[in-house]
């Protein structure tokens, strides 16, 4: 087995996520690259996509997602909002669903439904969106109420049902349509998505999802990537099987660790040196989820609570060497502040500190 250092992998990470060198691809492929963009703060993931291009364009992101139907909104990996691929994001939520939380007394106790309940208001609400037209969380909960005629139901669905809504999106039935104005809609992927396809079989799906995540994330373990789909709430039975229905993977040694990686990509890995470069990204930015605020590899474990805050939050950071290496945050009069905790170059920072001020 071929061995690698972690300066190794993050420098190659870097580049397959397009942040030592951006690529002139679209909002679509550089979603692709990095296996989904976490959108749970909209601006996050403009930013995300425009960090990773070498003239962004603003409004590619909304371009992508309302005009040309390209992209995809809806709940995904790790029960957050997400932009995928329209044409892979099946394949994504298939493997979400099969978590199966829903099914778990714990959970109808915490939310108040059951799952002939959740059955229940799926069938209501893809009746509802059969139509074609985009509705409000309002008007979707008005039709299911009105459809089911069940007053539990109507007491759930009163009482803030987002949680409701993220079985839905795994299973194809809803997605994100255009705000209108500050309300957010939901709609139809077959019917809002030209060529959707529905869910693929499990196998499909994991060939797809696996294959993307080491593409961008490798190289990494089926604990990891378990981590970065549904926080190990996976069995892992399915987790091992998910990587043999990925086809034929590649091992290496990262410094004791046994990891898997695309044949594919064995040999640029291999000749990849490490990197010294400073970039700035984003607060949810994909190259720090991907391989989660615990890898103390990459966020040292001392200064993880400034990057995984409260209420789920993950901060803007700054890398060097790959490595998170402090935090920033806009500044109150414009520009913005850096706190690192190691020292970095100032050159290279100042530069991108330049190269980031007009994107904000």
């Amino acid at each position: 087995m071929r061995s690698v250092t972690w300066g190794q992998v993050l420098a190659w990470r870097m580049r397959r996520q397009l942040l030592e060198a951006p690529e002139a691809l679209d909002a679509v492929e550089i979603t692709r690259r990095l296996a989904g963009v976490q959108a749970q703060v909209a601006s996050s993931a403009e930013l995300a996509v425009a960090l990773r291009h070498p003239a962004p364009a603003f409004g590619a992101v909304p371009a992508a997602l309302w005009d040309e139907r390209t992209l995809v909104k809806t709940w995904a990996m790790r029960g957050t909002l997400h932009l995928l691929p329209a044409d892979e994001a099946g394949a994504y939520l298939a493997l979400c669903a099969t978590i199966r939380s829903w099914e778990k007394p714990s959970w109808a106790k915490a939310f108040g439904a059951d799952p002939v309940d959740l059955e229940t208001i799926a069938a209501a609400a893809a009746d509802a969106l059969a139509g074609g037209a985009a509705l409000t969380r309002e008007e979707l909960g008005a039709a299911i109420v009105e459809a089911t005629g069940s007053t539990h139901l109507a007491e759930l669905l009163g009482s803030g049902w987002g949680t409701l809504l993220k079985p839905l999106a795994w299973w194809g039935v809803l997605c994100y349509g255009p705000s209108q104005g500050t309300r957010v809609t939901f709609a139809s992927p077959e019917r809002a998505i030209p060529g959707w396809k529905g869910l693929p079989a499990v196998e499909d799906a994991a060939r797809t999802a696996v294959r993307a995540f080491l593409s961008a994330h490798g190289p990494a373990t089926p604990d990891g990537f378990d981590n970065w789909l549904m926080r190990k709430a996976s069995r892992k039975r399915d987790v091992r099987a998910w990587f043999e229905a990925a086809g034929e993977l590649a091992t290496v040694d990262v410094e004791g660790s046994e990891m898997y990686v695309l044949p594919e990509h064995l040999d640029e890995l291999l000749g990849t040196g490490p990197t010294r470069s400073v970039r700035l990204l984003g607060g949810f930015d994909q190259y720090v989820l991907g391989a989660g605020t615990g890898s103390t590899y990459l966020v040292p474990a001392e200064h993880r609570s400034k990057v995984s805050r409260t209420a789920g939050w993950i901060s803007p950071v700054v890398l060097y060497e790959g490595r998170v290496a402090g935090v920033w945050e806009p500044g109150s009069g414009g520009g913005l502040t850096v706190t690192p905790w190691e020292d970095i170059p100032a050159t290279p920072l100042e530069a991108e500190i330049a190269r980031l001020t007009p994107l904000l």
